[in-house]
Parts: C-alpha cells; sequence; structure tokens
C-alpha cells in the first residue's frame, strides 16, 4: 500500500503542483521583495540527538537525509544545547533570542506562589510576552506549526504562544485547506492509510512491551486508533500548510515534527519503533525540499534541526520504589508535598485542539452538518483523559515543599521564605535530606547557592564553586563527566542565577551502562546534561558550514541573514 501511494504520487505530482499554485494565487502571496531576498525553513525533528540521527541514517530509517549529505553536500553538525535540554528553553532561544527564565519544562515561582507546566496555552502565552521584551521573533510575515513559541509569526497552527488565537478553520487558509482535503481524493488516502499503519504499529508496540515485561506504559492515554488518527491527520495538515506557504512565498517558516520525541520516552532513542517514526518524517521533508526547490517565486534555505536529544535513561522510581518527590517527603517528615507531572501526551493535545477547532465551527455551519459535527466532538471528548497538569485541578496550592521535574534535571523549592534560599540555609534547615541525597548513587549532583554563586556538590565528595566567568574545583571535579568544564559551568552558572530555579537543583547520576537517572517514568530522557540529550542536530545547505555554539545562535544567525542582510543571495 506504501509503494502504492508513492506511485500515485509522483503520477498526480504535475496536477498537484498546478493545484497548489492556483490555491497560493488565490489565497494572495506575500510580496517578495525587490533585492530577492530568500526565505527559509526550518524543519525541527524533536527530541533527535545527533549520534542517533546518524545511526537512524545509517540504519536506513532517513534516505533522503542520508542522500542530502552524502550526494549533495549538505553539511550535517551537532550543536550545544545546553542546559536545560527542553523545547521551550531551546525555542525560545531560536524564536527569540534568549531563555533566562526558562529553568525546564516545569518549574515554580516561589514569590507568586504559581506552578508553571509548558503545556498550559495561557502561561506560554504570558512567557512569550516576557521573552518578546524589546525583540522581534524570527518567524515576523511567516508561519509557525505545532511550535511552542510563534515568532511573532503571523499564522500559528497548534502553538501555544499564539497571543490572539484564531481558529485555524475559520481563516481563509483553514477554508482552502479544507476544500482543498475534500478534493484530494490522494490526500484522504494517505491519512487513511497513516492512520491504518499508525495504529497497527501502536498495537505492535505495545505487544512488544507486554512481552518484554517492560515497565514504561505504552505512550499517550488516547486509545490506539484514536491516537492514531489524530496524529494521522496533524501531520497531513501540517505538511500540506509548509507547501502550500512555499508556493505563497511565505518569507519565514518553522514547523516542528514531534512524534520521535514521544515515542522515544516510552521505547528508547533508538528503539525500531522510535526509528519508524523517523521514516515518515523523511518524506515529509523531502516532500518540503521538493516544493522550495521547484515552486515559482521566493527562493528558501531550507534547514533541518533538532532541539535537544534523547538520552537512554532508567527512572528513580524503579530503583528506589518512590517518585524524588515522595523521596524528599519521607527523608522531611510531616510535610506537605507537590508534586505532579504526566507524560507529554502530543495525541491528547492534539485532539483537544481538534476539539476547540470544531466546536468553533459548528455554530457556523448548516444545521445538519453542525449537528454531525456536535456529535463528532462529544464523542471525541469523552474519550480524552483529563490533563492533570494543564487543567485546574488546584495544582497551585500554598506547600510546603515544591518539586518540578524536567526528566533528569529537578527543581525542589521550600516554601519557608518566598525568597530562594542559600545552600547554607537548605543544609540547616533540612540537614538530613541533604545528607541521604549524597549518599545516593543515583544523583549525579546537587546544585544551591552562595550569594550569587553556584555550588555544586558531587556525590564523590567533590565540589565546583562558579562565579560568572570562573570556577574553582575541589577534587573530584563533579563537572567532569558532563563534558568541557567552561561549558559547563557556564550553564550552571546561568541555571542557578534564574529567577525562577529552585532551591536546590538536582542532576540524575550517569551510570556505568551508558544509561542516565531520569525522574520521570521513561526510558529515554532529556531535560539535563548527560548521554547526548544536550547534542542535537543541525543539516542545512545554506552556504558554508554553520557554527552554532548555543542556541541564541541561531537567532543571532537568522536576524542577521534573513532580516539585515540586502544582498541580493541573502547573505
Amino acid at each position: 500500500m506504501g509503494f502504492l501511494l508513492g506511485a500515485l504520487d509522483r503520477l498526480t505530482e504535475g496536477p498537484r503542483r498546478r493545484k497548489y499554485e492556483a490555491l497560493a494565487r488565490q489565497m494572495g502571496r506575500p510580496v517578495v521583495s525587490p533585492d530577492g531576498r530568500r526565505g527559509f525553513i526550518v524543519v525541527q525533528i524533536d527530541g533527535l540527538s545527533y549520534d542517533h540521527l546518524v545511526e537512524a541514517m545509517e540504519r536506513g530509517y532517513l534516505p533522503y537525509l542520508r542522500r542530502l549529505v552524502r550526494e549533495e553536500g549538505w553539511h550535517l553538525t551537532p550543536w550545544y544545547c545546553g542546559l536545560p535540554s527542553t523545547t521551550p528553553a531551546v525555542q525560545a532561544a531560536i524564536l527569540f533570542g534568549h531563555r533566562e527564565d526558562i529553568p525546564g519544562f516545569r518549574w515554580y515561582d516561589k514569590r507568586e506562589r504559581v506552578a508553571f507546566v509548558a503545556k498550559r496555552p495561557a502561561q506560554v502565552q504570558a512567557l512569550q510576552e516576557r521573552l518578546k521584551a524589546g525583540r522581534v521573533g524570527i518567524l515576523v510575515g511567516g508561519s509557525s506549526y505545532v511550535n511552542m513559541f510563534d515568532g511573532d509569526a503571523d499564522l500559528a497552527l497548534f502553538t501555544l504562544s499564539s497571543i490572539h488565537p484564531r481558529l485555524f478553520l475559520e481563516s481563509v487558509r483553514g477554508i482552502g485547506l479544507l476544500i482543498t482535503f475534500l478534493l484530494s481524493p490522494l490526500r484522504i488516502l494517505r491519512v487513511f492509510w497513516l492512520t491504518v499503519t499508525g495504529y497497527l504499529r501502536a498495537l505492535l508496540w505495545r505487544l512488544r512491551a507486554v512481552l518484554s515485561r517492560r515497565p514504561a506504559r505504552p505512550p499517550g492515554l488516547l486509545s490506539p486508533l484514536l491516537a492514531a488518527a489524530v496524529n494521522a491527520l496533524f501531520t497531513e495538515v501540517q505538511t500540506f500548510g509548509i507547501v502550500l506557504d512555499v508556493y505563497r512565498g511565505v518569507p519565514s517558516i518553522y514547523a516542528n515534527y514531534n512524534a520521535y520525541d514521544e515515542v522515544a520516552h516510552w521505547f528508547g532513542p533508538d528503539d525500531p519503533a522510535a526509528f519508524g517514526i523517523l521514516r515518515d518524517i523523511d518524506r515529509r521533508i523531502r516532500q518540503i525540499d521538493r516544493a522550495r526547490r521547484r515552486a515559482s517565486g521566493r527562493r528558501y534555505d531550507l534547514f533541518v534541526l533538532s532541539d535537544h536529544g534523547n538520552a537512554p535513561s532508567i527512572p528513580f522510581s524503579w530503583r528506589v520504589g518512590q517518585t524524588l518527590g515522595e523521596f524528599v517527603a519521607a527523608q522531611l517528615g510531616d510535610v506537605s508535598l507537590d508534586e505532579v507531572f504526566s507524560r507529554p501526551g502530543y495525541a491528547e493535545a492534539k485532539a483537544r485542539y481538534l476539539m476547540e477547532e470544531m466546536e468553533g465551527i459548528e455554530e457556523r455551519l448548516p444545521p445538519a452538518v453542525g449537528r454531525v459535527v456536535r456529535a463528532l466532538r462529544r464523542s471525541l471528548g469523552r474519550r480524552i483523559p483529563p490533563d492533570w497538569e494543564a487543567e485546574g485541578y488546584d495544582l497551585e496550592r500554598r506547600e510546603d515543599v515544591v518539586v518540578r521535574v524536567s526528566g533528569p534535571l529537578a527543581h525542589i523549592y521550600f516554601n519557608v521564605v518566598a525568597r530562594p534560599l542559600d545552600l547554607i540555609e537548605v543544609a540547616l534547615l533540612y540537614p538530613h535530606l541533604l545528607d541521604r541525597l549524597m549518599e545516593m548513587d543515583l544523583i549525579g549532583w546537587i546544585v544551591g547557592r552562595a550569594g550569587g554563586q553556584a555550588v555544586v556538590l558531587g556525590r564523590e565528595g567533590g565540589r565546583a564553586v562558579i562565579g560568572e566567568g570562573w570556577a574553582e574545583i575541589t577534587p573530584p571535579d563533579p563537572l567532569s563527566p558532563y563534558g568541557d568544564r567552561d561549558r559547563v559551568a557556564r550553564e550552571v552558572y546561568r541555571l542557578v542565577t534564574g529567577p525562577y530555579a529552585g532551591d536546590l537543583i538536582l542532576m540524575g547520576g550517569l551510570l556505568p551502562d551508558g544509561r542516565v537517572v531520569t525522574f520521570e517514568e521513561q526510558v529515554a530522557t532529556h531535560g539535563g546534561l548527560g548521554g547526548g540529550q544536550e547534542w542535537p542536530f543541525l543539516l542545512c545547505d545554506a552556504g558554508e558550514p554553520l557554527t552554532i555554539a548555543s542556541p541564541a545562535a541561531f537567532y543571532d544567525f537568522f536576524i542577521e541573514r534573513y532580516f539585515r542582510s540586502t544582498g541580493g543571495d541573502g547573505s
């Protein structure tokens, strides 16, 4: 069936290109500047490290990307995303140039007693307002697809930070998309095929997990069939939107494909289940690249990158029998603990988004059609479980101890005072807790404050005192297992001196077998350092090889090349 779809795709390429051209003319094209300035497309493969990209290419899961590297000379390089190695922090730096107040995927504001999780739209929108202060995003006049932040894009599809969210299916482009779907049997057939194959793969993965007695639960809480249908629909919509943008000449496009990251968490970063997801993403990139090469009008540079990697991991709870929060509470005695975290749930989030779209248009449809859409929406709603982090379930109570984890990175807050505590204060108030944490081989190191400095305590007795631009090490060096000392010291200092860093910050240990200890229930993790999670990749054809030292360096590059440059070649 896949081969047949590919053959049909090639046979219908000419008519499809003409259809895109006609739809682009109907919807209007942005003005291409007289100097012929190039546009850019960024395709993000969420969570794929450089090492796992290379492995997937060698094993045949990414044939198109491998061809670009080996036959067309595209530049492939790792780059360092730093701390925290999470999507909100990295995308904030790429799209707006800084990430100083993002200490993880989850954190806590002690002064306001507010818990933050980077999947609550209202909170992400408020965060983007802070990021934008005095800055412009790199997607001005462009499009954002399936991202945390919109980068000042004119249109954002399933982007949490859209400040003035607009129902996609109510927009001109949304109506064009709907019409194109209804008039394209091949596209409908592709969604159906992706749903069926995704469903069968999910059943196979779950069977493998049962037979191998793997404790990790399968990804997502939706039924396998519903999750497959939602993911297939969004993948098709997203890719169609990108290609249509290319034909319209939209100046900047940033799209995130996030299915690999979710599957990797529950099966491993190099498991066939995770690498299998890359096959479809590879085909999507091929489709996008063909469109940007063949469409008339604006010329585009294409960048394929990841925001962070994933490291093989073992959950803290599997070894200890308690979550980190439960372990902390057990050492402190009679305390009130606030520790809530759940799986990413990309399929569930997309399903909720789809429900909102359906609700927004059902009153505008003919009565009979509206009743059908309403019935479908209610049926979908009954099958979507509650999200204990994103919904209003009183998660922001005034607790004594707050634990917020992002993979192997954990922030612990003590609400005895609203200001941040120094390490010596924590030691005086909770001496038994520090002793117990220091004894555990599952903890890589503990970080606290000492005035304006960061203090890193290693499990084997080593210590690092870090200031701005310097570090004083007492052997054995606790930073050395995580790579270049100066680079790690800079990342730790920046993290600790941020406004929302915990009173204690824990880093999961590196085990002899190469796995990283994570504080979530997942067999591949990211958020901290070690095992490749801080080493994503960049693949591009934009002239000379790029040297990227940090996520913010992408922002500087895009601003300089595509906004400040006046050369006709965009350089």
